[in-house]
């Protein structure tokens, strides 16, 4: 025989799944090292600018700026810049992330960002993308590593404009940054 459920326990139960449903799926607001612990990169103190490069471990163009990356880092890092490499996909686990700096040989710290609070903060919509912030904590550039990627399936032999290698030049020369914000080509980082 069948006996329906009181509503007030079919609400309850509803909402139960409703919730736990949301728990597994629902990104932490807050920005976070690969072990979980919270961290927000930009009130770092005493570095002269803070870098974030916004990186999935699946983008091509990502991937392929890597080295140019990694470069600049070593130039810059002895300089008074911090680097930190910025996972905005909730879906991509730590584990995946270790594994990319590793085969990349990426040595910028490493932070998830499942909330997007700080693609939200730098304005970022793609990967590989760069955002810089003075010593003042203020955005001073967004955009692209280089002009290497013209548009989606055209590169350049070489790039032409090293963007954020001028405008990291003119922070540290305590000048405006020359072009404060360029289009940079690469993977969309989804709205959540």
């Amino acid at each position: 025989e069948y006996k329906p459920m009181n509503p007030r326990w079919a609400f309850c139960w509803m909402l139960l799944v409703v919730l736990s449903g949301c728990s597994r799926t629902a990104p932490s607001g807050r920005a976070q090292d690969l072990d979980g612990n919270p961290v927000d990169p930009i009130t770092t103190t005493g570095a002269k600018a803070i870098v974030l490069i916004f990186m999935r471990t699946n983008c091509p163009i990502a991937n392929r700026l890597a080295p140019e990356i990694r470069q600049i880092q070593q130039n810059f890092a002895p300089r008074g810049v911090e680097f930190f490499t910025v996972y905005p996909d909730p879906d991509e686990p730590a584990d995946a992330i270790r594994v990319h700096q590793k085969d990349y040989a990426v040595d910028c710290m490493a932070i998830r960002d499942p909330g997007h609070l700080l693609v939200k903060q730098a304005q970022a919509s793609v990967t590989p993308e760069a955002a810089v912030f003075n010593s003042q904590r203020q955005m001073v550039y967004r955009g692209r590593i280089n002009d290497q990627f013209v548009d989606f399936g055209k590169t350049r032999s070489e790039p032409t404009s090293h963007d954020l290698v001028n405008a990291l030049e003119a922070i540290l020369n305590n000048q405006p940054v020359p072009n404060p914000t360029t289009k940079a080509i690469g993977c969309f980082i989804a709205d959540l």
